[in-house]
């Protein structure tokens, strides 16, 4: 950070590469005294007025300014929630040992003494910032790659029967469970009643596997969420549920986080290694809800967008928000509408914080955005080829494919600026089945897809 004499200083993030100004406001906000246990750096102005960025500190809550002390809406900026400043804002320094630790052994002149409260304690509104450069469209068509299609393996649960696999995820690292390994939810139960599958199951990525049941719990009852982090915890949520369910990477239930209304998917989103971590759920409101977690997360929930549209049915036929999809490279998290037939990007994902901070108007295709200059809608596409979509998997090129359940079982691949690139028959049967999509590569030449297909209950592989 640093500061100058007009009451105003900076602070660069590397999580999303940013430059915020802040004004030090001139009414007091808040006074503390602090053990700190990590402080990353701190500014002070030629009026004594001095700052402080914190990265984690013991036995407090995070810091939030209050409402009134907020930017008004059309400022177009964010809430001090991003980078470094997500565990406690700005905070001011309590005692001159903090001072110390800022570059100096005496504090400056106007500066408070051992022992004595600052009078400023808290940054109050960012006023202007700008982001880096998006990586370019590749306008190669994937789907035109991928001519052999291969079955995995059955999604059955040996147990108890569970079947009618749907969301599915990709396992990225070896810890707990094994790189490239695959996680399906079963929707169903064994007598056929779609919403009361209660299991998660576990596949080798190779032909002929079996699947060895993960987790069972009669909290994801109609399991339709099963996103997976960087450490192989797994979020996952029914449709018949109340909240998500956290599991270990050896399938260990390990915490719940709610109350979330008949969660409808779920996704992962990560910035970059020194970004916060977030799991972002659709429920059957048409709100999207974000918790932010790790490090540099704030171990809160937030209603953070309304107004996505719900066609109040259920079982197969209910549709929402969904196909949740992170973007890393772009921190943009696609989202899939199946009522408005859209695809829409949300930008910024990871400084997503505040209740209804998008709002997406009615038809789905336009938005009312409390920080349209950071956190913001954006349609991608709407209309055919898009019919009642909901699967969706982001490719290593940044493209999107999605899954129709109506009028076929449809792929649609996409460019993040909404060009169709290709469309692709999966299963020729016109009961709706393909749920779940994932891809796995590294480049156009490795990408393979994964999805699930409930009317043979089993995952199959689209590869070169």
């Amino acid at each position: 950070m640093y500061g100058y004499g007009k009451k105003l200083f900076w602070n660069a993030g590397r999580t999303n590469d940013l430059i915020y100004e802040y004004r030090v406001p001139k009414k007091l906000i808040k006074t503390r005294s602090l053990n700190y246990t990590y402080t990353s750096s701190c500014a002070m102005n030629t009026s004594g007025d001095i700052a402080v960025g914190v990265l984690l500190a013991r036995g407090i809550s995070r810091c939030r300014r209050r409402s009134k002390d907020r930017a008004r809406p059309n400022e177009g900026v964010p809430p001090i929630r991003s980078s470094f400043l997500r565990r406690c804002a700005l905070s001011a320094c309590a005692t001159t040992a903090i001072l110390a630790g800022c570059g100096g052994s005496q504090p400056p002149i106007g500066a408070p003494t051992r022992g004595s409260v600052p009078s400023i304690a808290s940054a109050a509104t960012p006023v202007a910032i700008r982001r880096s450069a998006s990586r370019p469209d590749d306008n190669t068509s994937i789907l035109k790659k991928l001519t052999k299609d291969v079955i995995i393996g059955s999604t059955v649960d040996s147990s108890n029967g569970d079947m009618g696999p749907r969301a599915l995820s990709i396992v990225g690292t070896t810890y707990g469970l094994r790189k490239g390994q695959l996680l399906v939810c079963n929707f169903v139960d064994s007598s056929g009643k779609a919403g009361k599958g209660t299991t998660i199951e576990l596949l080798n990525p190779t032909v002929g596997t079996s699947p060895k049941r993960f987790a069972q719990s009669s909290d994801i009852k109609g399991c339709d969420a099963d996103a997976l982090t960087s450490g192989n915890q797994v979020y996952a949520a029914g449709i018949s549920g109340s909240g998500l369910v956290v599991f270990s990477p050896t399938g260990k239930r390990v915490g719940t986080i709610g109350p979330i209304q008949s969660p409808f998917a779920d996704g992962y989103a990560r910035a970059g290694r020194y970004s916060p971590e977030d799991i972002f759920t659709s429920d059957g409101l048409g709100d999207i809800i974000g918790f932010s977690f790790g490090v540099y997360g704030t171990g809160e929930i937030s209603q953070v967008a309304s107004g996505f549209a719900d066609n109040g049915k259920t079982g197969w036929a209910a549709l929402g928000a969904s196909g949740i999809q992170d973007d890393p490279k772009r921190n943009a998290l696609y989202i899939v509408d199946g009522v408005d037939n859209t695809v829409v990007e949300f930008t910024n994902a990871t400084d997503l914080g505040v209740k209804n901070e998008i709002v997406v108007e009615k038809g789905g295709k336009k938005f009312k955005c409390l920080y349209p200059n950071t956190t913001c809608g954006k349609l991608i596409y709407s209309g055919a080829p898009l019919d009642a979509p909901e699967a969706a998997a982001i490719l290593p090129n940044g493209n999107l494919i999605v899954a129709n359940t109506a009028g076929g079982n449809t792929l649609v691949e996409l460019t993040p600026a909404g060009k169709v690139l290709d469309t692709k028959v999966v299963d020729k049967n016109r009961t709706q089945g393909i749920f779940g999509l994932v891809a796995r590569g590294s480049n156009d030449n490795n990408t393979v897809l994964f999805f699930s297909d409930t009317n043979g209950d089993n995952v199959q592989e689209l590869k070169h």
